[in-house]
């Protein structure tokens, strides 16, 4: 297995990235083999001055770089030799299995669409995040900015990415699936969720449990919640805020560290035909490493050839 890291993605690159693949590199298995994508000279110097063999790693050299701030569609035909797009061809070709970067986000899916592109039957690849529940266990949230217009269809599908995930790589046998409204009752919220309720209540695909409350997003009652990109990226960062203001307080608590972003790395793509994981801009060592062994996961579960098989 060999996976794909844009070591120039982040606002703390090449550092960070350069430290999370080191620590990465020290928790994977024999077989299992980090590219880096990027500067090779600075990358090299970095791993040096770390006291770390570069033999370690393999490396696919190119010095052009994607910024946060620019248009991802035109940022990517436009530079075809920049890390983000380089990590791509590679993926597309098949020289690495997973590709993961702490760039430009947009760029990210856009790439993805672009080159090994959706899964046959998708209409829209969603992006997944990770919500921590008051009883210890994990749910997940689909999608979270990668649709901020939706059609019922999509959060029908976005249902089915979600369960398959999370049955595959977090091992929940069977996910509760929900969608986020604004009340428990059949018949409440906006015309999507309106139109999207009936879709999911009747599909076979996953274990629809109905319409739930934000007040529900930390309880048992599901294990995967639905909404529109738009919903839930305003879900995600109010959530990121918890642990910034609990700790800004100087409050320990082990519900409220569970929302550091660096224990999950990364955001997988769902619905493209091979994993790819985008970290948060701010990503430190340990979110870079946990976002590469997000995209092990992703491969060993065999999770994108099952949702092919889902979707046929």
């Amino acid at each position: 297995m060999k996976i794909g890291l844009d070591i120039m993605g982040g606002d703390f690159a090449p550092q960070a990235t350069i430290l999370g693949a080191i620590a990465a590199h020290k928790a994977l298995s024999a077989g299992q083999q980090l590219v880096l994508i990027g500067d090779k000279d600075l990358a090299v110097q970095l791993l040096h001055e770390n006291n770390f063999d570069p033999g370690h790693f393999e490396f696919h050299h190119t010095t052009e770089v994607i910024g946060m701030a620019e248009h991802p569609a035109k940022a990517v035909i436009n530079k075809p030799g920049s890390s983000i797009s380089a990590g791509f061809k590679l993926l597309k070709e098949g020289a690495i299995q997973a590709f993961s970067s702490a760039g430009n986000s947009g760029a990210m899916l856009v790439g993805a669409m672009f080159s090994v592109k959706t899964i046959p039957g998708i209409l829209r690849p969603a992006i997944t995040s990770f919500i921590p529940k008051l009883n210890g266990g994990l749910g997940i949230i689909v999608d979270v900015g990668a649709n901020a217009d939706c059609k019922p269809e999509f959060l029908l599908q976005f249902g089915a990415l979600g369960a398959l995930f999370s049955k595959n790589v977090y091992g929940v046998k069977d996910p509760k699936v929900a969608l986020m409204n604004i009340g428990e009752e059949d018949e409440k919220g906006n015309m999507l969720c309106q139109a999207a309720f009936p879709l999911m209540k009747e599909n076979q695909l996953f274990n629809f449990v109905g319409n739930v409350e934000g007040r529900d997003l930390f309880s048992d009652i599901a294990d995967v919640y639905v909404c529109d990109g738009f919903t839930g990226n305003v879900v995600l960062k109010l959530a990121e805020s918890f642990y910034e203001a609990v700790h800004a307080k100087g409050i320990k608590d082990e519900f409220f560290e569970r929302f550091n972003y660096e224990t999950y790395g990364g955001s997988p793509i769902l619905g493209v035909n091979a994993p790819v994981v985008v970290g948060h801009g701010i990503s430190t060592p340990e979110a870079i490493k946990n976002m590469i062994l997000l995209s092990k996961n992703m491969v060993e579960s065999l999770l994108v050839d099952k949702i092919r098989l889902a979707f046929q």
